[in-house]
């Protein structure tokens, strides 16, 4: 915050709590031709006449504590522009300060699986029940209560996955996150060449298509998109680029779609973990991921 900031906000602040103590004084002194507290002041309505009487006390002294109290506040804690207070608080200190407290109470019941390969963990059902837990709370917003993902967000539940399905890959993407990126082709291919790969991607899971723009866009494919996947159209997982020969859609596998993808690309991101939930309960999560793929042996 600037200096100049700081000192207007501290500024209006400051004269809003002394306004209403200069508005109480002002108010509770006798002007010349006032009626005396507790007389008529000779306004009347409706037959109903209007008596100067002051404010209650109790209502005057409570009012005077709020304004006490509000300065001791500022005193103590920010609200003059940059001052801190004397007390030094802040809500990220309260934040971490609350962060410590919980992992000293909950860290060792998730540590206590550190050490434990992924496959032995799903002969664990409270680890399971850990890992699901934490999934429902950070992943289900994306991926869905039941994992099953939606349009964009990965299906969790089959066995196609985008970047390696291993317990290895599964923990790594948790922790770290991934960033896939689909380059627009609709330039270098323009709509005929864009309708022809189309056709021809939904050749390789045996989908309805048209077979000559599929033999069109087979030669453009094996020229433009075999870099990421692959000559037989099977992915890439260390490039996240997906298999196109089975019917597990990303984004959704109408021609239409297919089109859309080709023509305008798709920039996918699976934002990192690692920092926020810490290594053992990424492991926990991951356990859990694999589990949906996975019985115990």
């Amino acid at each position: 915050m600037s200096t100049g900031l700081s000192i207007y906000i501290s500024v209006i602040v400051l004269l809003n709590i002394f306004g209403c103590v200069w508005l109480i004084l002002w108010t509770s002194k006798k002007r010349a031709g006032e009626a005396s507290a507790g007389e008529v002041t000779g306004h009347e309505w409706d037959g109903l006449q209007e008596y100067n009487n002051p404010l209650p006390r109790w209502w005057l002294y409570l009012f005077y504590i709020t304004i006490i109290f509000a300065l001791v506040y500022l005193v103590l804690y920010p609200g003059l522009g940059s001052w801190k207070g004397i007390l030094g608080w802040s809500k990220e200190k309260q934040w971490q300060e609350e962060v410590q407290q919980a992992e000293s109470k909950y860290g060792p019941i998730f540590a206590q699986y550190r050490d434990k390969p992924i496959p032995a963990l799903l002969k664990e059902p409270e680890a399971l029940a850990m890992g699901k837990r934490i999934f429902l709370n950070y992943c289900a917003v994306c991926h869905g209560s039941d994992a099953r993902g939606a349009p964009g967000f990965p299906n969790l539940t089959d066995d196609e996955w985008l970047w390696g399905g291993t317990p290895e890959r599964i923990e790594e993407t948790i922790t770290h996150g991934r960033q896939a990126m689909m380059p627009s082709w609709k330039a270098t291919l323009g709509e005929d060449g864009v309708e022809a790969v189309a056709n021809y991607v939904l050749s390789l899971s045996g989908r309805k298509h048209d077979p000559a723009l599929a033999k069109k866009g087979e030669e453009k494919f094996k020229t433009l998109c075999v870099a990421c996947h692959g000559v037989d159209g099977k992915g890439n997982p260390m490039l996240g680029a997906p298999n196109l020969t089975n019917k597990s859609w990303l984004y959704g596998g109408s021609l239409g779609v297919i089109k859309k993808t080709i023509s305008e690309g798709r920039k996918g991101h699976m934002p990192a973990h690692g920092d926020f939930l810490g290594k053992d309960k990424v492991h926990l999560v991951a356990a859990y991921v694999y589990s949906l793929t996975h019985k115990a042996e």
